[in-house]
């Protein structure tokens, strides 16, 4: 506990630092900030969904030109095939044989960009990589480099020429949030800043690199999660599965990234242990898009984050022990 203890009092300057550089071109939203940074210590990947303009990508950018990682952008349209995002094989006339061209996959943090305007194949193609950090390509399979992350961001709003996120991909995202529209004080800051610079771009130092990041994910192994906790997020979970307002709950792959975040969130903090309050602060973004509501449920503009609200209202809380 002792060497942890230093970790994580590393691993919070560390992390502190890297927002206050992305706040610097992201302006108002340390919350969401702090959500996509715990995704990223939890090795997760984030999905964006948010109305356009709102700084999805630039907060994509952003992080990897803070943690000095390799960035690649894949703008998803309807017509964008399998190969277009994992690569393949060309024909080399000299060698006279086929030599592998990798795709834009083979990054450290990926965007997809309206990850929902490409059809169901492509969407597949990134899932194996989300899911086992490879890809298959002409009976290959190829590793990809840790630490990789999908930063995904679709529009809530526009449905014509989309395809819906399978239950099963929306799975694999660690945690959903959105950034919302900034504050009067937030966007005049923006702005003033934007007058003060007289060039769009916010030029970012890169605060960590590729290793210490890793390192920052190992640290967080270090937190502690009591029994009783852990037990608090098991009954979380299995109210989404017994809410007469749910049709399906979250699988246990939602327990997992409820405890995931709730580590990272007390990491932030420079703590070594997991409060209930560490996993309420997580629990919406965490949860939300795992759950399908019963579609009577749709009329009444009900959604899976105001089913996990009251969930979160009524489960009982246990009561903090420091460990």
């Amino acid at each position: 506990p002792g060497a942890d203890r230093v970790d994580l009092t590393l691993l919070a300057e560390r992390a502190a630092a890297v927002l206050d550089e992305v706040e610097r071109a992201v302006v108002g939203k340390r919350d969401r900030l702090e959500l996509v940074l715990a995704g990223i210590l939890a090795d997760g990947h984030v999905l964006l969904e948010d109305v356009p303009g709102l700084a999805k990508t630039l907060t994509a950018r952003s992080f990897a030109e803070v943690t000095g990682l390799r960035f690649a952008r894949v703008q998803f349209t309807p017509d964008l095939l399998p190969s277009d995002v994992t690569g393949s094989s060309i024909w080399n006339q000299r060698d006279a044989e086929f030599a592998f061209r990798a795709g834009p996959i083979f990054t450290n943090i990926l965007l997809a960009d309206e990850i929902n305007r490409a059809p169901p194949k492509t969407q597949a193609a990134l899932l194996e990589a989300m899911q086992e950090r490879q890809v298959s390509t002409d009976g290959e399979t190829r590793v990809l480099e840790p630490p990789f992350l999908v930063l995904a961001t679709q529009n809530p709003i526009e449905y014509e020429g989309t395809y819906p996120l399978p239950e099963a991909q929306l799975d694999r995202f660690l945690l959903r949030t959105g950034f919302g529209y900034p504050t009067a004080d937030a966007e005049w800051e923006m702005l003033a800043r934007r007058l003060d610079r007289g060039v769009d771009d916010v030029p970012l130092q890169s605060v960590v690199d590729r290793e210490a990041l890793l390192a920052m994910q190992r640290a967080v192994e270090g937190v502690h999660v009591d029994e009783s906790v852990g037990r608090y997020v098991v009954d979380l979970v299995a109210a989404t599965r017994e809410s007469p307002s749910v049709s399906v709950g979250s699988s246990p792959r939602g327990s997992l990234a409820l405890v995931k975040l709730s580590r990272c969130r007390a990491a932030l903090d420079g703590r070594d242990f997991v409060t209930p309050d560490d996993v309420k602060s997580v629990a919406v973004p965490a949860l939300a898009h795992r759950i399908v509501l019963r579609p009577e449920l749709w009329v009444q503009r009900r959604s899976g984050e105001d089913v996990v609200r009251e969930i979160l209202d009524q489960v009982r809380t246990p009561a903090t022990e420091t460990p």
